[in-house]
C-alpha cells in the first residue's frame, strides 16, 4: 500500500527515529502503526526511542570555517561524558560542515540535508543509538562577511562557549579579540540603541520602584533613575562595555575604533543556556544499580 506523508511524520514523532527508517517499517508492516513500531524496536531504533521525552541540555557548540563563511552550531546530550567522546565530537563536525556548506534556512531543513546517503536527523539518530543517549541539534548560525570585513572566532573551555564576530575594516586578530570579549562577558546587544523599547520601559520601571528611591521627590527619581538606566545599557551593550582586555576604562566601541573598525555582527552560544536541565540524584542511581 501507499505510505502517506501523514504516516511517516507520527511515526516519527512517536518514535523519534529519521524519515526515511520510520518510511520502511511503514512499508515492511502495510502501514499498521503498531507493527511499525514494533518493527523499529525489533531493529534497535527503541534505544533512540526511548530517548525521545529525554531532557539533552549538555553538549558543545562548534564554529567551522568555509573561506568567507563560518557556522556555528549546538549539539546537545544528556551528560557531559557523552559530549567528550568519539562519536559525538565526529558528528558535531559533520554536522557543522554540513551546515556551513549547505547554508539551511532552519533547523528543520538542516536535519534533512543528505550526508552520504542518510539524512543528518538519521546519522544523529543513529549516533544516539550508539551512545545511549538522545543527541539533538538546537539551533546554528551561518555568518559571511563581505569584501572589507573581519570575522573573529572565539570558543572557550572546550566548546562550552562560542563567538563570532563581525568587524567592518580593523582586521582578523582585532575582530577575535571582540570575539573573546563576547565569550567572556555575554553582552545582549551590539549598541543601547537595538534594545526594544518595551525592555527599556520595564527596566524604568523596575529601577523606579526601587526601595532605596521611595519617600525621594520625583524629579530626584528621575534623575536617579536615568543614571541607572544608563549603567544597565552599558552592561547589556557590546559597544559600551569596558574592553575586557583592556584597563578597564577603554570600551569595546574605542578599542574597535582604534583599529579602524566597527562591530556590526555577534552572535554567541552556550551549552543550555535557557533549558531547564534534568535534576540528578546521583544517589539514587547509585542505589538502583546495586539493589
Amino acid at each position: 500500500m501507499a505510505i502517506k506523508a501523514a504516516q511517516v511524520k507520527e511515526l516519527r514523532e512517536m518514535t523519534g527515529v529519521g524519515m526515511m527508517d520510520a518510511k520502511k517499517a511503514l512499508v515492511e508492516t502495510d502501514g499498521d502503526m503498531e507493527k511499525a513500531v514494533d518493527v523499529l524496536r525489533e531493529k534497535g531504533m527503541a534505544k533512540a526511542a526511548k530517548k525521545a521525552d529525554a531532557v539533552a541540555a549538555e553538549g558543545m557548540t562548534f564554529v567551522v570555517e568555509a573561506g568567507n563563511k563560518a557556522a556555528i552550531i549546538e549539539l546537545n546530550s544528556q551528560t557531559d561524558f557523552v559530549a567528550g567522546n568519539k562519536e559525538f565530537n565526529d558528528l558535531l563536525k559533520t554536522v557543522a560542515q554540513t551546515i556551513v556548506d549547505n547554508e539551511p534556512a532552519d533547523v528543520e531543513a538542516a536535519l534533512n540535508l543528505d550526508i552520504d546517503g542518510e539524512t543528518m536527523n538519521e546519522l544523529i539518530i543513529h549516533t544516539t543509538q550508539v551512545t545511549g543517549e538522545k543527541i539533538t541539534l538546537r539551533r546554528f548560525q551561518v555568518i559571511e562577511k563581505q569584501d572589507g570585513q573581519s570575522m573573529g572566532i572565539y570558543s572557550h573551555m572546550g566548546g562550552r562557549i562560542s563567538a563570532i564576530v563581525l568587524i567592518d575594516g580593523a582586521d582578523d586578530e582585532t575582530a577575535k579579540d571582540v570575539a573573546m570579549h563576547v565569550a567572556a562577558i555575554n553582552p545582549k546587544f551590539i549598541s543601547s540603541d537595538q534594545v526594544p523599547e518595551d525592555q527599556l520601559a520595564h527596566e524604568k520601571e523596575v529601577l523606579m520602584n526601587a526601595e532605596d528611591l521611595e519617600g525621594k521627590p520625583e524629579n530626584i527619581k528621575e534623575k536617579m533613575v536615568e543614571g541607572r538606566l544608563k549603567k544597565y545599557l552599558s552592561e547589556i551593550s557590546l559597544n559600551d562595555q569596558p574592553y575586557v582586555k583592556g584597563d578597564g576604562k577603554e570600551t569595546v566601541s574605542e578599542y574597535v575604533s582604534s583599529k579602524g573598525g566597527k562591530v556590526v555582527e555577534f552572535v554567541r552560544y552556550e551549552v543550555g543556556e535557557g533549558m531547564e536541565k534534568a535534576e540528578n540524584d546521583f544517589a539514587a542511581e547509585v542505589a538502583a544499580q546495586i539493589g
